[in-house]
């Protein structure tokens, strides 16, 4: 591939953030040996020339794109309604699910489709506004998925390690995923500013032209993959692993009751479902990032022969990222499982059972938090019946400046033994809690 058909390459090859777009105006003047935007008539012309790919190729790619962007875009929408329209499913962590779901389809909807009919075709179809956005809401919804799972670690690292301390509220979690947004949002809106369309002689060129050349592209770009990929997973890593050791490594102090094995092994189950779900996304991406850090460092990649492979291998498996969570959470979570059954009902191979309607709709009985919640009422309840009998019984005078001391000697064991309860009630609570969210 000569240097020409390079730049061409890389301007026809638009990344998920437009990665190759964005560096475009210099790349090309180095190229080409002349300054972008200022290409003399026979230089523009060779910009016509388009990156051919033989028709079978073509088609391959465009079935795993396409089979891509539907099972993403429909699987994270059965998540969401999953989700909003089931009571149960409605907890702080799932608000979070639901943030993630709504990123990654938005992201497979607005993006990797226009992505790879603009690689295809080398030419932008789409106008000048939805350039901007095209450039501006990749590393908006990115941000907001990784981040949503790093909400998730955090999360779970609270009600696991300290579960006395209060989880989240509703509001809380609301105002927790509009700050993601915002700070999604401040982060790429560099993209928004500089991005332009350039008309060229037989085609039309989106592209982000950054003022300060490859290397404000290029740093720009290093500081994103720390944002969006390396720090979110390092937080994550540490949380994960606090609560791995945790969780496998000894148990946690409280009840030792069979229920409590239970609900152990239903936050062990939310881990492991959660670190399948980050470390999916860290494999999937690595090799995308990867990619750019190398061909920004060493530009003459760019001209090797299968690079155009390369690439789209890179940005299909990124791109993948956004429909394996509706898999892992319909293998991996029984609720989840009985969502999309409920979902698919129709089809003649789903069978949906009595047992995965009352996964979805009824509360669930927890034994020992009833058993406490009742020690307690009984106390109570014992303590009124003393009282008001002795209140009623005017005839025996004595027996009631008997039963005064026992029962106030009583009535402050009762309310020891009350206090006693609901606090060990609290915690049990709290542990139930953080392991009922999806077992």
């Amino acid at each position: 591939m000569n240097s020409v058909s390079a730049a061409n390459w890389n301007v026809s090859m638009s990344s998920r953030w437009n990665m190759s777009l964005a560096a475009a105006g210099d790349p090309w003047g180095q190229a080409l040996g002349v300054p972008a935007g200022n290409a003399s008539t026979p230089v523009a012309a060779n910009f016509s020339n388009q990156f051919v790919q033989p028709s079978w190729r073509i088609a391959l790619w465009s079935l795993a794109y396409g089979g891509v962007v539907a099972v993403a875009i429909f699987g994270n929408l059965i998540v969401i309604w999953i989700i909003l329209a089931h009571k149960r499913m409605r907890t702080v962590t799932n608000y979070f699910l639901v943030n993630l779901a709504f990123s990654d389809a938005s992201m497979a909807a607005f993006n990797t489709l226009i992505n790879f009919i603009y690689a295809l075709h080398s030419e932008w179809y789409f106008g000048e506004a939805y350039c901007r956005f095209h450039n501006f809401f990749p590393i908006t919804a990115v941000f907001a998925s990784i981040y949503s799972m790093t909400a998730i670690a955090v999360d779970r690292y609270m009600a696991i390690i300290d579960p006395l301390k209060p989880r989240l509220s509703a509001t809380a979690t609301k105002v927790v995923i509009g700050s993601i947004w915002i700070l999604a949002f401040l982060l790429a809106f560099p993209q928004c500013l500089y991005s332009i369309t350039k008309v060229m002689p037989g085609r039309t060129l989106c592209y982000v032209a950054w003022p300060g050349g490859p290397k404000q592209h290029f740093t720009y770009h290093v500081i994103v993959i720390v944002l969006v990929y390396c720090f979110p997973l390092l937080v994550m890593g540490i949380t994960y692993s606090v609560v791995g050791i945790t969780l496998w490594g000894g148990e946690i102090p409280g009840d030792t009751s069979d229920k409590y094995h239970e609900q152990l092994k239903a936050k062990r189950k939310v881990v492991k479902m959660m670190i399948v779900v980050v470390m999916t996304f860290a494999i999937c991406w690595l090799p995308y990032h990867t990619y750019f850090i190398v061909t920004g460092i060493y530009q003459q990649l760019n001209r090797w022969k299968y690079i155009q492979q390369i690439y789209l291998a890179s940005f299909w498996l990124a791109m993948s990222s956004t429909m394996y969570n509706p898999i892992i959470y319909c293998c991996l979570n029984r609720r989840f499982r009985a969502g999309f059954k409920r979902a698919f009902r129709w089809c003649p191979f789903i069978e949906l059972s009595s047992h995965d309607e009352l996964e979805l709709k009824a509360a669930r009985f927890h034994p020992t938090r009833q058993s406490s919640l009742y020690a307690v009422s009984r106390m109570e309840s014992s303590t009124t019946v003393v009282l008001d009998t002795n209140d009623g019984d005017n005839s025996h005078p004595s027996r009631k400046k008997k039963a005064a001391p026992r029962n106030a000697s009583f009535n402050g064991c009762s309310q020891r033994n009350s206090k006693a309860v609901s606090t060990a009630s609290s915690f049990v609570s709290s542990l139930n809690t953080a392991g009922d969210d999806y077992s």
